[in-house]
C-alpha cells in the first residue's frame, strides 16, 4: 500500500536542496537550442498547500523555503529557485510550494517537453488538474519505474530523469538501479538525478559501491546533512546522485552547497559532501 504523502514535508530543507540543484540542472539544457525533455518518475502532486493541515501538523517548510523567503543577497543560482516559489505566490505571502513538476514546467521553453508519472490515487488526482490542457505535459498513472520503458527513448535527444521515489519499499534501491541502467541503455546522453534521503551513511556509500561496480563514467554526488549519526533517529541529511553532470556543474555546486547549508543549517552542526563517484570522461 502507498503510505507516503509529500503533504507532510513539503518545503522542508530536502526540497529546497532538491529543487534548487533541479533548476540549475534545467538551466544547463536552456543554453542549448535544441530542445530537450524531463521525465519525472515520481511527481508527486505538482503544488502544496502550506496551509493545509498535512503541512501545518509538523511544519516542516519554516525549516526549509521558510529561510529563504524574503531573503536578500542570495547567489543568482540560489535566487533562480527562489523565484519559482515567489512565482507561486504572487501575494508575496508564502503559502504555495511548488513542486518539481511545476518548478519544471515554468522552466520549460516552448519546444520542451515534461512526463509526468504519479502512482498514488490521491495524488495523481491533483496532478492532472495541475496541468490539465497543457499540450507540452504529459501525465501518467503508473509506476514510474515502469512507465519508463514507454518513456524511452523520446524523440529528443536531450534532458534529463528525476529519480524521486519515497523510499519506502523493500527492493527500491535494486529498482533504482535497474531504472539507472535501462536509461544508459536506451536514452545515452541523458542526465539523471537521483534524489536520497539520509538517515546515516549507509545508502550513499551502497550507491557508490554499486554506481562503481556497473562502470558508469560521470558520476557525481552531492549531499547536505544537517544532523549527525549520532544525533536522533529520523532525516539527518539529503544528497543527490547526477549521472552525465551538466559541465563544470560540480564547479557550480561547490559554491551552492556551502550556501544552502548557511541558510538552512538550524544548530553548529552541518556538512557538505561534493564527491565524483566515477570522473567525467
Amino acid at each position: 500500500m502507498l503510505g507516503y504523502r509529500h503533504g507532510f514535508h513539503a518545503g522542508n530543507f530536502a526540497d529546497v536542496f532538491k529543487h534548487a540543484l533541479l533548476v540549475r540542472l534545467i538551466w544547463a539544457l536552456r543554453t542549448k537550442d535544441k530542445p530537450f525533455r524531463v521525465i519525472d518518475t515520481h511527481a508527486g502532486a505538482g503544488r502544496y498547500d502550506l496551509a493545509a493541515p498535512a503541512a501545518q501538523k509538523n511544519r516542516e517548510f519554516i525549516n526549509g523555503i521558510g529561510r529563504l523567503w524574503g531573503q536578500s543577497g542570495l547567489s543568482p543560482e540560489l535566487h533562480n529557485y527562489l523565484q519559482q516559489v515567489q512565482a507561486s505566490n504572487p501575494d508575496g505571502h508564502l503559502r504555495w510550494y511548488p513542486g518539481s513538476p511545476r518548478i519544471t514546467r515554468a522552466l520549460l521553453r516552448p519546444d520542451d517537453r515534461l512526463a509526468l508519472t504519479e502512482l498514488h490515487p490521491d495524488e495523481f488526482p491533483r496532478l492532472k488538474a495541475e496541468f490539465r490542457g497543457d499540450r507540452q505535459v504529459v501525465i501518467q498513472h503508473a509506476d514510474g519505474y515502469a512507465a519508463l520503458q514507454s518513456f524511452l527513448p523520446p524523440p529528443e535527444q536531450r534532458g534529463l530523469v528525476l529519480l524521486d521515489p519515497a523510499y519506502e519499499f523493500k527492493g527500491e534501491f535494486d529498482r533504482l538501479v535497474q531504472a539507472i541502467d535501462l536509461i544508459q541503455r536506451r536514452w545515452a546522453g541523458a542526465m539523471i538525478a537521483v534524489w536520497y534521503p539520509i538517515p546515516d551513511h549507509a545508502l550513499s556509500t551502497r550507491f557508490q559501491r554499486v554506481l562503481s561496480a556497473i562502470h558508469l563514467s560521470g558520476v557525481l554526488c552531492a549531499e547536505l546533512r544537517l544532523s549527525s549519526d549520532q544525533g536522533p533517529s529520523g532525516l539527518q541529511g539529503c544528497g543527490m546522485i547526477i549521472i552525465n553532470p551538466p559541465w563544470r556543474f560540480d564547479d557550480v555546486l561547490r559554491s551552492l552547497l556551502p550556501e544552502l547549508l548557511r541558510h538552512l543549517k538550524t544548530n553548529e552542526y552541518g556538512q557538505t559532501r561534493l564527491e565524483w563517484f566515477a570522473p567525467a570522461p
